[in-house]
């Protein structure tokens, strides 16, 4: 059996009833997602860079839909299930249709999407919601989450289960967190915990000698090289234990662990900030990188490049206040 197993809307209920029969000796859930890229970025004075950050987050997961979504289980001493560890989600997406960032769509195509089969055969993000209330991965403290770097990751899936636009403020996405997901380490996180691991999520295989399984850029085959690469981290540098109140629950690049070395603005990187640099090693991570703040002035660092106006939700907002404005950078939309 191959341990990668793709799911689409005819074959979900049967996969996460095959999640629930097994999450309770697998409950190390290491997670990745993709999504349309990053579209619009707010404008307006923000208190810190970790308020940009969010703001800019928050904007695009509410605009965009999700594409993938992949989870690989495990336990604790990070052993797979035998007859499959991972699954892939394949979501409904409209590429003449929904709106996304052609770099985005551009490099998923080449890593291997079917984006005829996502518009024909996808899941709905609603019947994925339902399914993972109730599969134990989600609202159970006895689960732990796994991820990379996974700031959006997390936000897409705030928004899938709640089926609400993200709260205005960090804090609350925060709080939602932990009661959607009790238990989070994010690799990332712990890789500059260590002062020594830097780099993208392949870079950190590749130094700890742990080879991909399935194509890159495809959610399965990174999440499940999220998982290898967190249980090699934790034996060699954290002695086999995390420290749950020091480690989970943050994100990197949002929230607390923004510090000043890595929530600076460089001007000399185009406004990318130090933490985003480090991860600029492969277009995945690319991917997951906020555009840096804006100048002090409040101004766009780049102007629009081939955007075409598209009919936006006027009830959500998307600055620190109730009426926050934004700019869309460079993105595609059918309607």
């Amino acid at each position: 059996m191959s341990r990668i197993r793709d799911v689409w809307a005819s074959n979900i209920e049967v996969e996460m009833r095959n999640i629930r029969d097994i999450i309770d000796k697998y409950p190390f859930i290491a997670m990745d997602t993709e999504f349309p890229g990053v579209v619009a970025r707010p404008l307006g004075p923000f208190k810190t860079s970790s308020d940009y950050h969010y703001q800019t987050m928050r904007c695009n997961v509410d605009l965009l839909k999700i594409i993938q979504v992949g989870v690989t289980l495990a336990d604790e001493n990070g052993n797979f299930p035998e007859e499959c560890s991972t699954w892939q989600f394949n979501f409904k997406f409209d590429v003449n249709d929904d709106m996304y960032s052609p770099d985005a769509i551009e490099q998923m195509q080449k890593s291997g999407f079917d984006f005829p089969r996502h518009e024909e055969a996808g899941i709905m993000p609603n019947d994925f919601a339902e399914l993972m209330i109730t599969s134990g991965m989600v609202l159970n403290p006895d689960t732990m989450w796994i991820s990379f770097h996974s700031g959006y990751d997390f936000g897409y899936f705030v928004k899938l289960l709640t089926a609400e636009s993200l709260p205005t403020l960090e804090d609350q996405f925060f709080d939602l967190l932990r009661i959607w997901f009790p238990t989070v380490y994010d690799v990332k996180f712990l890789m500059r915990s260590t002062k020594i691991l830097r780099g993208s999520l392949q870079e950190l295989a590749d130094d700890l000698g742990i080879q991909r399984i399935g194509p890159s850029n495809q959610t399965g085959s990174d999440s499940l090289l999220t998982s290898s690469t967190f249980f090699k981290t934790r034996e060699l540098y954290f002695d086999d234990h995390i420290d749950h109140a020091e480690y989970s629950g943050k994100l990197y690049g949002l929230g607390q662990t923004f510090t000043i070395s890595n929530g600076l603005t460089d001007n000399s990187r185009s406004g990318a900030t130090i933490a985003e640099r480090e991860d600029r090693g492969s277009v995945r991570e690319a991917h997951n990188q906020t555009p840096g703040p804006p100048p002090p002035n409040g101004m766009p660092m780049n102007t629009l490049q081939g955007s075409i106006p598209a009919n936006l939700s006027s009830s959500v907002s998307y600055g620190i206040g109730a009426n926050g404005p934004y700019m869309r950078t460079s993105l595609v939309t059918g309607r």
